[in-house]
Order: structure tokens, then C-alpha cells, then sequence
């Protein structure tokens, strides 16, 4: 097979599932090659802009590496910007290089649209990147601090004054992310918070034409309910640097207008000299492909596949993916000489999120609000996000969205945010540790021989750390409490002595589930007493890990599921709970405070990440 060099413009929602999905396929295949190019290192996550505009997240959180997303993937990064795309010579021209190709993929994504209204784009902030989201962030603590220091109430209340263009979905997270943000930035900057206001301004009769209006309904009563005022059929005919003028002749003085009206196609995406149709996207045909180009195909918001008079692919995230996925299958049909697939777009609903207390959602036809919605939404993102970059991306979704949230801003209300002192969990770790400690040297040297020894040296100053006859490690010493291990030893008495060993069990006897276990497991005084060493070690090394403060969320785990078979046994009495209340408590990262984790985590982090992931490199090193 010829060589074919693969191309992708933009690493959108778009642009990556494509990439991934041609890199799984040709993993093997050395006469692939695959590129893709963006003028950014990272993955954006554009439907999570509202959030870090809110200063509900850091900026982190809706940035992944591209570097990481396709570590040892055979694609190829290019952090470019994109000069210039010849379809006939089939050459892609950035800043510092070009790119011949076989097949090309256009996946360069939207830009906001203005509309004609005149003044937006001097004095409005448009919410479609990063760059966006951190601009607006600073602008509004910006206001809060103005107001903060301004004496005159009219021009206080201008500037406490956000306006949010457009009712859309971008537009209605926008104002909710302002809802819950303002109480935060009131009280610190000493502002009345009475004197903020927030405005939904939507030129069409209803809002989030999207869900049904039902939803849509709920979506306005909640925000009109907390003090967001909703003006529909109020289009803006002029923007100035004091505030905006609506077409009834109202003026609304502000300093903050976010304009979140529409999009259209990416200007980059419009230098191409193919066919174009509505919002200036590319024209595709039920393959994907650019209407007069069967290697160039179109994916993502730039894509306007057309039929029966109907754009079959909407501008939101799962038509991206879709359109991405229809065209790198058509691509590999067209190396293997096969039929190409048509594009069927297939969408699972929709659903918006107003703060993070609050959503409505309609999936496949159920319809959410409240709590259920924003489950079912971050389910939604996650699972995006494992496709992405696996758990590591999960895992920092989840310490941004929960563990390390402030402000009480999701729907957990901050109960399980982890922003807590671990100093004060440092005497519990180390008490816990030196108990199993205790009791694991008392099983290895044996209860009686432990006990002499005691005595022994609080007596006469003398300890003689000895294995004793009765040590659990001993062959032919049982110290289970199991009928069966008994009768094989045949000695009734043995099974009395030790079953004195555990009195006033919490169980008197085993339930039938896990005495069934037991009997797979332990069958025999051979097993028993392998089961009993595995035991001794187990509890020594819980005892030290805590002490040391090493890998100590494993070591209280292993503690608490030590409990947990105790009293499954019926060898536990009711003191022994404490240990797996404490136990729990300590999973908290106790070991990062005055213990070995505070090295060792990192460092493992770091190794492990570096293999899975990838390492920090040079964003134009190739």
C-alpha cells in the first residue's frame, strides 16, 4: 500500500475523536501517518467555558494536553497556526511548516456571530475560548472591586450590573455560573449583594429552544426565583461602553455585556475555497466529504451536512463527535478500496446546567431537573472525558468538580470537598498503627508468650522477644474459630480453647455466605494456618505503613477490610469498630502530613504519569 499522510485542521471535540480513532485503527500500519494541528497545545472542553468564566473552576480543568490525549498514539502534535490550505495541491501551509496530505480533515470548530449589531464586538465579551472564559473572570472581579471603592450609587450599580446576550444554552449556564458567583464576590469585596443584577436578554420569544418547553419553563422559573431577570423578545440594537439600547427603545446601563447570541463558522475554516452554505459552514455531502473534494471532509461546527433542506448535524458536542466518527471510517474505507459509510446523526437529548446546584436535561426522552440533572450531566462529562485521556482526566474532573470545590458550588453543597487541615488526623494515624502494630507482634510471638514476656519485664526489667509455641505462625496451631478446621484436627477441645480466644463476638456465628467462602478458602489446618502468617504480616504492615505514613489510604483500607472479616468471622467483639471508624477517617491522605507519602506520591504520580500520560515536552518539538 502507497503511503497516505492523514491531516486533521483543529483539535476540537471534533478533531480528537477522529485522531484517536484512525490512530486505534492504523496503530500497526507504518504506511499511515496521521497529524493534527491546532493553535493550541490542549483540548479544550468549550462546554465547560462557563465554569472557569464563573470562577467556579480553575483553568486547568478544561484543558487536556494534547501531548498527553495522544501519548504513545502514533500522531502526530503540531501547535501551528494555519496560514493557508491548498485543496488542489493538497498542501497545508502553517507558520512554521507545510504539510502535504492525503486526506484532509477540516474539524476548525465555530466562532461567535455578531449579527451586524453595532458596538458588540468593541465593548461585549464573547464566550468561545479559553482566553474568553479567564478575560470575563477578571473583568467581573474587576467590577466587584470598582463598586467596592465607588461612592456614587448609580454608577455602583452600572457596575454591578451583567447582562448575558442570548438564551441559549451557553447563555443560560453563563447567567447561572453569575447567580451563585456574585454572593461569593459581594462578600468579599463588601458590596450589597441587592445592588447586583443579573439580566437574560434573548431577542426570541422563549428561552432554550433546544428542550422542549417544559423544561425550558423550569429552567426560567428557577433562575427568575433567584433574582436573574429573563427579557425575551428584547433583541440589542447597540452596544456602547456604558451599557446597551433594545429595540423598543430601552436602555439598560452596564459595564458587562457577554455576548453568547450565535456562531458561525471559523473564519480559518471560511479561507478554504469550497463550497459554503448557511452561518458561512463548509457544504458536505451524506459522507462527510466537502462538496467537489473526496479527500477533504468537514467535521464538527464547521460542517453543514444537508439533507432534504435540513442540517442533520446541530452544533453541539455529540454531532461533533459523530460527523468525526462518520469520516474517519470513510477515510479508512477509501484506503481499503471498500463502500463508505453515510452519515446518520443520532442524539441522545440535551441538557443545561444553571450553577452548579441546579440543571434541567431530557435524554432519550426522560426528563430531569434539579439533583438528577446535574448526576446525570457530570456522568455525561466524565465518561466523555475517560474516552478522552482514560482515569488520570477522570480523576481531575473529579477533584475540580467535588473534592477541591469551593463555595459550596455543586450538588454536593461542598460536603465532600477534601479542603481540610489533615494535621489533625496525624495522632489518630500514628495511635491506630502502634494498635496493629501490637496486635500483630502478639499473633507472630503468640497472646500467652506476649503476655509472659509483659509481665516478665515490668517485673523484672527483662524482655525476651521468643516465638512461642502458641505463635499463630506455628504449624498445627489453629486459631480460627471454625468448626470444620476442628474436626479434621480431631480435638473438641482445641475448638473450645480457641473459640474462648474471641469472646462476646458481635455475630454469634457466621452468616451462610461467608462461612461458605471460608470453607472454599480454608479447607484444611494446613490452609488455615497459611491464611493465619498472611494475617500476622497484613496486620504488621498496616501497624507500619500508618506509622510511617506510607501509602496510607491502602494501609486504612486494608484496615477497615481487616475489621470487616473479624466480624464476619464471629472472632470480633464491638471494640473493635473504632478501628474501622478510624480507619475511614485516616483514608483522608493522612499521609501527606509528617509521613513518607508526602514523597512518595508524588514521585509516583509523576513516574506513572509520565509512562501513561506523558511528561511535560516542549510544545514544538515533534
Amino acid at each position: 500500500m502507497a503511503a497516505k499522510n492523514i491531516v486533521i485542521l483543529g483539535a476540537g471535540y471534533a478533531g480528537v475523536h477522529a485522531a484517536k480513532k484512525l490512530a486505534k485503527k492504523y496503530k500497526k500500519n507504518n504506511d499511515v501517518t496521521i497529524t493534527i494541528i491546532d493553535k493550541n497545545p490542549y483540548h479544550t472542553l468549550m462546554t465547560e467555558l462557563h465554569e472557569v468564566a464563573g470562577g467556579r473552576v480553575p483553568e486547568e480543568s478544561v484543558k487536556l494536553d494534547l501531548h498527553k490525549i495522544f501519548h504513545r498514539t502514533k500522531v502526530n502534535v503540531v501547535v501551528d497556526y494555519i496560514e493557508n490550505v491548498d485543496l488542489e495541491k493538497q498542501v497545508v501551509k502553517t507558520t512554521h511548516g507545510t504539510y502535504a496530505y492525503s486526506y484532509l480533515m477540516v474539524g476548525l470548530g465555530s466562532e461567535p456571530e455578531y449579527f451586524g449589531v453595532p458596538g458588540v464586538k468593541e465593548h461585549g465579551f464573547s464566550l468561545w475560548s479559553l482566553d474568553d472564559a479567564l478575560t470575563i473572570r477578571e473583568h467581573i472581579k474587576e467590577q466587584f472591586k470598582k463598586a467596592s471603592l465607588e461612592r456614587d450609587e448609580k454608577r455602583r450599580k452600572e457596575l454591578l450590573t451583567f447582562i448575558v446576550a442570548g438564551a441559549g444554552f451557553t447563555g443560560i449556564e453563563m447567567a447561572g455560573e453569575l447567580l451563585e458567583w456574585k454572593d461569593t464576590l459581594a462578600a468579599k469585596y463588601h458590596v450589597d449583594v441587592e445592588e447586583v443584577k443579573v439580566y437574560v436578554v434573548e431577542a426570541a420569544g422563549s428561552i432554550l429552544n433546544m428542550l422542549d418547553q417544559q423544561q425550558a419553563a423550569k429552567a426560567e422559573k428557577y433562575m427568575t426565583k433567584h433574582k436573574i431577570e429573563v427579557m425575551k423578545n428584547a433583541p440589542i440594537t447597540e452596544v456602547t461602553a456604558e451599557g446597551i439600547t433594545l429595540k423598543d427603545g430601552r436602555k439598560i446601563a452596564t459595564h458587562t455585556l457577554i455576548w453568547t447570541c450565535g456562531i458561525q463558522c471559523a473564519e480559518s475554516a471560511v479561507a478554504l475555497d469550497a463550497p459554503k452554505t448557511r452561518a458561512n459552514r463548509l457544504k458536505a455531502n451524506e459522507y462527510m466529504q466537502a462538496e467537489g473534494y473526496e479527500n477533504v471532509y468537514v467535521i464538527g461546527d464547521c460542517a453543514y451536512n444537508d439533507e432534504n433542506g435540513n442540517c442533520t448535524n446541530p452544533q453541539i458536542v455529540e454531532a461533533a463527535e459523530q460527523t468525526a466518527a462518520t469520516a474517519a471510517k470513510n477515510i479508512i474505507a477509501s484506503i481499503d478500496n471498500k463502500e463508505k459509510s453515510k452519515f446518520k446523526g443520532n442524539y441522545h437529548g440535551f441538557m443545561v446546567s444553571i450553577g452548579g446546584r441546579y440543571g434541567v436535561a431530557n435524554l432519550s426522552g426522560i426528563k430531569l431537573s434539579g439533583f438528577f440533572a446535574m448526576v446525570m450531566k457530570h456522568i455525561v462529562n466524565m465518561y466523555y472525558l475517560f474516552g478522552v485521556l482514560n482515569v488520570y482526566a477522570v480523576y481531575h474532573y473529579l477533584q475540580h468538580e467535588f473534592f477541591g470545590m469551593k463555595q459550596n458550588r455543586n450538588i454536593m453543597r461542598g460536603h465532600i470537598s477534601s479542603l481540610g487541615n489533615r494535621l489533625w488526623t496525624l495522632p489518630l494515624r500514628f495511635y491506630i498503627g502502634i494498635l496493629w502494630l501490637i496486635e500483630g507482634l502478639k499473633k507472630l510471638v503468640g497472646e500467652g508468650t506476649w503476655d509472659a514476656a509483659w509481665d516478665a519485664l515490668l517485673q523484672k526489667g527483662e524482655f525476651a522477644f521468643t516465638i512461642g509455641s502458641d505463635s499463630w505462625i506455628k504449624v498445627g496451631n489453629v486459631k480460627m474459630p471454625f468448626e470444620w478446621l476442628y474436626d479434621a484436627v480431631s480435638s473438641a477441645s482445641q475448638a473450645g480453647d480457641a473459640a474462648t480466644t474471641f469472646a462476646e463476638p458481635i455475630l454469634k456465628e457466621m452468616p451462610n455466605f461467608y462461612e461458605s467462602l471460608m470453607q472454599i478458602f480454608i479447607p484444611n489446618p494446613d490452609v488455615a494456618v497459611f491464611f493465619q502468617t498472611i494475617v500476622v504480616a497484613t496486620e504488621i504492615g498496616i501497624g507500619l505503613a500508618l506509622i510511617a505514613g506510607l501509602f496510607t489510604w491502602l494501609a486504612s483500607a486494608a484496615s477497615a477490610f481487616m475489621v470487616i472479616n473479624f466480624v464476619l468471622s464471629a472472632m470480633a467483639g464491638w471494640d473493635i469498630l473504632w478501628f474501622f471508624f478510624g480507619s475511614i477517617a485516616l483514608m483522608n491522605g493522612s499521609g501527606r502530613t509528617f509521613g513518607l507519602d508526602h514523597y512518595v506520591l508524588p514521585w509516583i504520580n509523576k513516574v506513572v504519569g509520565d509512562f501513561w500520560v506523558g511528561g511535560k515536552g516542549h510544545i514544538y518539538k515533534k
